[in-house]
């Protein structure tokens, strides 16, 4: 693929603004001139080594315009999201590709503006969000050999004008929603339904605990209290925990002022415990979700933002009737069936702020050392 260098950001906000206007004329042109639909060349952000071979950066890029083969649908991208496996992209050596420069970022959406031979899935001016796995997993366990086809690592990413990829590959995006809540979807929205609904077998009236809000727990939240379960989230925020309340959360926890948070989720439960916990906080966290189990509650392991580790003792799930499962995001099918869910009660995600595409570096380190919550959004 021929490609352009047009500018390489770093990741801190401060150096970013610096190269910003130390190339004033490059990234004008690059404001001012837009995709358009008969373009042959598009702008892509693209993970690559930094000054004599340092920590990985941002360098936005000219390249050609993808054209979609057979089966295959061309998407004009609207909006892309960012999540915790990106968090730590950009610390370090980039991570490797076998499909050349690392596009970012495993969230997307857009509208199909051109489609390959035998494509039936989708037609011209349809909107789409892309699947976390580009159409290698549609339904079922996960198949094996499918982890190397993981958007935005070690598969290619969303943060581009133009991507090309399976039909199977993307899902419409429900009709209420903007493209902006439709990005949002792929990674935390159905890693959310999967732990509540597929294994968990979420009912009403069941206590839910949330650990942070963040993309996957805000989900939960909105999920929890569309299904009339009660969810408990916590936060070091009190500004979140009242915006969380307003969402129709049952109760909550600042865990800074309540180191020992688990015992104030247990009193919130009167002494019962909780039915599910979406457990992303890992090594720090894992040992204290244990102490709010109920008798025959599900652990969704999902993430490790404290670090990944931690051990569950058999003696805990098995006083407790209790299970933990871990999974990878999910299939098709259940993006599919939690976008049904969606569209049946008319939710719309939590989008916390939306930057640029010019910006994006801007949105990495806003991401990694803000104050948020819910999902962070990237607008093309």
């Amino acid at each position: 693929m021929h490609s352009r260098t047009l500018g390489i950001i770093p990741r801190a906000g401060a150096a970013a603004a610096a190269l910003l206007v130390a190339a004033p004329v490059a990234l004008a042109l690059l404001v001012s001139a837009p995709v358009a639909a008969n373009a042959q060349m598009i702008r892509q952000w693209q993970y690559g080594p930094g000054t004599n071979g340092g920590d990985c950066v941002l360098g936005l890029r000219e390249v050609q315009r993808p054209e979609p083969g057979a089966g295959e649908v061309q998407v004009r991208m609207r909006a892309t999201s960012l999540n915790g496996r990106d968090r730590g992209r950009l610390e370090g050596p980039c991570p490797a590709s076998a499909a050349g420069p690392q596009i970012p970022l495993s969230d997307g959406a857009g509208e199909v503006v051109g489609v390959g031979p035998g494509v039936t899935r989708f037609e011209v001016g349809d909107r789409v969000v892309g699947t976390f796995f580009g159409g290698t997993w549609l339904d079922g366990d996960r198949p094996e050999g499918v982890m190397p086809f993981r958007r935005g690592g070690p598969g290619q990413g969303m943060l581009s004008e133009v991507v090309v990829g399976s039909e199977d590959g993307f899902v419409p995006i429900p009709d209420h929603l903007s493209y902006e809540e439709g990005a949002t979807l792929t990674t935390a929205g159905v890693a959310a339904w999967v732990g509540l609904f597929k294994y968990g077998d979420l009912q009403p009236e069941e206590f839910v605990l949330l650990e942070g809000t963040g993309g996957v727990s805000s989900f939960g939240l909105l999920f929890a209290v569309a299904a009339g379960a009660r969810p408990i989230i916590t936060s070091s925020s009190d500004e979140k925990l009242a915006r969380a309340r307003e969402l129709g959360a049952f109760g909550t926890v600042n865990y800074r002022t309540h180191p020992e948070w688990q015992h104030e989720v247990m009193r919130l439960t009167d002494g019962l415990g909780v039915k599910h916990v979406l457990e992303i906080g890992g090594r720090d966290t894992l040992p204290k979700a244990l102490e709010t189990l109920a008798l025959g509650a599900h652990v969704a392991l999902i993430g490790g933002l404290t670090g990944f580790g931690g051990d569950i003792p058999f003696s805990v799930l098995f006083d407790r009737d209790a299970s933990a499962t871990g999974f990878h995001v999910g299939s098709r099918a259940d993006f599919e069936e939690m976008n049904r869910f969606i569209s049946g009660h008319r939710l719309r995600p939590i989008v916390d702020r939306v930057f640029d595409f010019e910006d994006a570096p801007a949105a990495f380190d806003f991401y990694v050392n803000g104050d948020f919550m819910g999902k962070v959004v990237i607008r093309l």
